[in-house]
């Protein structure tokens, strides 16, 4: 196989949808004769031309309108909004049109509509674009909420997601593009709704997805060379959530720890310990922690984010907290 950045996998698997299906075209901030924000699209508009390949103001409102439009009429449009923090200038028309306009007229028509939009912290860009606001999304039915955290999810989902005539927001986070991985080659997809055991273990169940995949990822190392062994589950889809593969792991290891990126409440991993409890609580030999960012807004100076963002250390005290 391949290996490639998240960044290449993302493009490769643009520019093969829009190879395969001619009803499949991009829009959205500098996507163009640009490239786009984070290089994704370069290249795609000398190839594919402007008809597929949109610039559009600084609307992200119009942009997923326009795109929500180009759906209904039978068009499969991939919106790229250039940072999920501005999704909430869009979230009318995502939560109210985009998610919803199918159920409302019972399935008469769909909005086959991929939303592509950045996401995280890390980079030193401030409170209002540092935000990892995944939950606000994930939390309306209607609509597909992915966050891949290896190149080759980021390959297949995407994929998936184009193909599957479901409104979707795919969140890439902004410092995952340089993550490099194996990628299948050729028509490779994931399926959409499916969690999937990254690391396996017997001692501590890692439930994360995204940024903070890698980063318990590289915890579960650090914890092996000490003899724990901790199973590292990727949710990958935050909606539908496949909580299949997490029950299975905690009724093996009776102990959880839940890493995400975001604030704790009311967060994603307050939904998963609570399905945990649900569905598994005669296996519970320990109460399950979770770890994220401290609930403030993101400072812009480097030493002060990074203390609020989540590290590897924050994933080990709360292994080692369970145990």
């Amino acid at each position: 196989m391949a290996v490639l950045t998240m960044r290449e996998g993302i493009s490769q698997a643009l520019w093969e949808e829009m190879e395969r299906d001619p009803r499949v075209f991009i829009l959205g901030e500098e996507v163009g004769v640009w490239g786009g924000t984070y290089a994704v699209t370069k290249g795609f508009y000398d190839h594919f031309g402007p008809e597929r390949v949109r610039d559009t103001p600084i609307a992200e409102g119009v942009i997923v309108g326009a795109a929500n439009g180009a759906a209904l009429a039978g068009l499969r449009p991939v919106a790229e909004l250039m940072t999920i923090n501005f999704a909430f200038l869009a979230m009318d028309q995502i939560v109210n049109h985009s998610a919803k306009l199918g159920p409302m007229f019972g399935g008469q028509m769909s909005v086959p509509v991929v939303i592509r939009a950045v996401g995280g912290g890390g980079r030193q860009l401030g409170a209002t674009h540092s935000q990892t606001p995944d939950v606000v999304f994930a939390h309306f039915p209607g609509l597909n909420v992915i966050a891949p955290g290896t190149p080759a999810d980021a390959k297949g989902l995407l994929k998936s997601a184009i193909r599957s005539g479901q409104p979707t927001l795919f969140i890439e986070h902004a410092t995952l593009y340089q993550v490099r991985g194996e990628v299948p080659e050729g028509d490779y997809t994931e399926p959409i709704g499916v969690s999937k055991v990254q690391r396996t273990g017997e001692d501590v169940t890692i439930v994360s997805y995204s940024k903070m995949l890698q980063v318990s990822l590289q915890a579960a190392e650090k914890l092996a060379k000490e003899g724990i062994e901790a199973e590292v589950i990727d949710l990958r889809t935050l909606r539908p959530l496949d909580m299949g593969p997490i029950v299975k792991s905690f009724q093996k290891t009776n102990r959880a720890v839940i890493a995400e990126e975001g604030w704790l409440s009311y967060g994603i991993g307050a939904e998963v310990a609570a399905r945990l409890y649900e569905q598994a609580f005669d296996y519970v030999d320990a109460p399950i922690r979770r770890v994220g960012q401290k609930e403030v807004a993101l400072p812009y100076n480097r030493h002060l984010e990074q203390m609020a963002l989540p590290q590897e250390d924050d994933v080990i005290a709360a292994v080692k907290a369970v145990l």
